[in-house]
């Protein structure tokens, strides 16, 4: 719906996609920790992060020569960039980062996701109350 697309939470969407990937390599490298010879793996937060602010600063820059569709599909073209950017952004390290420092990487992964579904219920509960007239 073009309603959501006008909103931040295609933005959200994609945070949210990110940390669950994330989680998964994050808990990988948890069941790995005694394993001979396994490198821990990561997806860079801040690569994911440049990425976004990127695509989020071209669509604002043009926003204002577009009509709504093409905005809309901009949008949606960028946020495709974004995602697809993710594929390659995972790296083995080659540190050896003990038990502590994983669960510590997922406890602030676990809140970032969080953060991202509570932002997106409250928008939602905002759309809800302009469609219902209510205040």
């Amino acid at each position: 719906m073009d309603i959501f697309k006008s909103s931040t939470i295609p933005v959200l969407q994609e945070v949210i996609g990110f940390a669950q990937a994330r989680h998964e390599v994050l808990v990988g490298n948890v069941a790995n920790v005694n394993t001979p010879g396994y490198r821990t793996r990561d997806l860079s937060v801040e690569t994911f992060q440049e990425r976004l602010s990127e695509a989020i600063e071209a669509l604002h820059e043009t926003g204002d020569t577009l009509s709504p569709g093409e905005i809309s599909a901009q949008r949606d073209t960028a946020m495709q960039e974004v995602r697809d950017s993710t594929r390659d952004i995972l790296y083995h390290d080659g540190t050896d980062l003990g038990m502590e420092q994983q669960v510590l990487q997922i406890s602030k992964n676990q809140y970032m996701h969080n953060m991202a579904i509570s932002i997106m219920t409250t928008q939602f509960r905002m759309l809800q109350t302009a469609i219902s007239e209510r205040v």
